[in-house]
């Protein structure tokens, strides 16, 4: 009686192509990327899910219903399921991120992500994430399985924070790769029920990976 969670990442945008930072900008999938939705949607669907949440960007919820079409289970969705805010620099790829701000994005670097004006934090976007995987895993039943559609950084992020990894872990886990997922199952440690990453980066061979995350 195990209940299962799946993590899955959006397909590819013209800004992820471009290596554009997009944060909560609503950029739409492109070509590739819905094609990517429906060959990995096409997979998940043999899993399947009783539930699909989804974050409220377009790339997240058309990936969604990719998904949806296939196994037949309506998309909900979530704001807070969206991707980490990135102030300024959504929009800015990293050398232009750099020409234009570069004091801010040397305090990035060394870790004080306050100096990008309207930004998030990692830990910021990881607790609202994590909240709602809370929320929503809660409300599974026995052997049922939930699809969480989402972004790369906020679901790195937020899925560390959700099983319990202290913050100063989470760089040691990789970026996404479009419409790769993470899998997660809960498991009972000793007395308690726990969960558990058994897998990340899922469904792709290793390969450069396009993302705010980098």
């Amino acid at each position: 009686m195990t209940r299962r969670i799946i993590v899955w990442r959006h397909g590819q945008t013209a800004w992820n192509a471009a290596r554009r930072v997009q944060g909560q900008t609503d950029v739409p999938l492109d070509s590739l990327g819905r094609q990517q939705a429906f060959e990995a949607g096409a997979r998940l669907a043999s899993l399947q899910p009783t539930r699909i949440v989804s974050s409220d960007l377009s790339r997240a919820s058309d990936t969604a219903t990719a998904l949806a079409e296939v196994c037949g289970v309506p998309v909900e969705t979530d704001p807070r399921l969206r991707e980490m805010q990135f102030g300024a620099r959504e929009g800015l790829t990293w050398d232009e991120a750099w020409a234009q701000m570069p004091e801010a994005m040397a305090a990035w670097l060394d870790g004080d992500e306050s100096k990008v004006e309207g930004s998030e934090t990692h830990a910021q976007a990881g607790e609202r994430f994590a909240a709602a995987l809370h929320e929503h895993a809660d409300a599974l039943g026995a052997d049922e399985l939930l699809v969480v559609v989402a972004h790369g950084a906020v679901s790195r992020v937020g899925t560390c924070a959700f099983v319990g990894l202290p913050e100063d872990s989470w760089g040691a886990f990789g970026a996404l790769g479009n419409c790769a997922w993470i899998a997660l199952e809960e498991v009972r440690v000793g007395s308690r029920l726990r969960w558990r990453i058994v897998e990340w980066n899922a469904g792709t061979l290793p390969e450069p990976v396009l993302s705010d995350d980098d």
